[in-house]
């Protein structure tokens, strides 16, 4: 079996470059970490007394509260967003060009328009039409607009990159598009498409901290919450934490979509 590249293999001077300038990026890293570790000392910030707080109980009960309506929000996005993505993937495939003309622009519409102006439409424009729209849903429908004409267009790359004669087999026995695209094109395409949609996830889950401007209380308002009622010096400790949670949840997903890929 022969493989492509798409790059030139390094030759020893190449790999000699790329270690020395590694390791010139890993210690400015270092340095930079080293200074800001200082300054913060300098401070006071790295005091023992501010970081004990973390420990706080009712500081970890707000933070397991926002955490638990982050991940609310984002398992109901995601599931809204794929759902919402593979509808309009299957109107893209119509016969209808007038139906693909018109999903086609709704996609580029919905993924021109900044996300936070979306969330604003709906919960600040929703009302204006009698409709009272909670901020959980607020949130979570501005999420899923977005991010369903998003998955919609890596689904089409994935299925786009499946040779055609699988379809064209298909429809020759009889098959309805929606069959094809269900029993056919899909199952393969999701190899593909994986670490496309793994990362979308992981977009999802960050743009969950959006509902701290409508007033929705998920992880980062909670930490906000905190600080609040903690004081302002408690704030380096406690978004730390945040981050820190953030991070381990992304890393997560990293790691789960690179075990089913390994297993698939």
């Amino acid at each position: 079996m022969t493989t492509t590249q798409m790059y030139d293999v390094l030759g020893p001077h190449g790999e000699k470059k790329v270690r020395t300038s590694s390791r010139v990026f890993a210690a400015a890293i270092a340095a930079i970490a080293a200074l800001v570790l200082y300054q913060l000392a300098d401070h006071g910030q790295l005091s023992p007394h501010l970081w004990s707080a973390l420990l706080d109980r009712d500081l970890m009960r707000s933070v397991l509260k926002g955490l638990l309506a982050t991940i609310q929000c984002a398992l109901v996005s995601i599931a809204l967003s794929v759902v919402f993505g593979m509808v309009l993937t299957a109107l893209r495939m119509s016969d209808n060009a007038i139906l693909r003309s018109a999903v086609r622009v709704w996609v580029e519409i919905f993924r021109g328009l900044p996300l936070l102006l979306l969330i604003f439409f709906i919960f600040l424009g929703a009302p204006q039409l009698g409709v009272v729209v909670p901020t959980f849903w607020a949130l979570t429908l501005g999420i899923s607009l977005y991010n369903s004409a998003v998955m919609s267009e890596i689904f089409r790359a994935g299925i786009a990159a499946l040779p055609r004669g699988q379809a064209e087999a298909a429809a020759a026995i009889g098959m309805r598009k929606i069959q094809i695209l269900r029993i056919i094109l899909l199952p393969q395409a999701i190899r593909i498409m994986l670490p496309a949609l793994i990362s979308q996830v992981v977009t999802i889950v960050k743009e969950t901290s959006l509902g701290f401007v409508i007033g929705y209380t998920e992880l980062l308002r909670s930490g906000r919450v905190a600080v609040e009622y903690l004081g302002g010096q408690y704030a380096i400790p406690v978004y730390v934490l945040i981050a820190a949670i953030y991070l381990l949840m992304n890393i997560a997903l990293s790691k789960l979509a690179r075990r089913i890929d390994a297993s698939s």
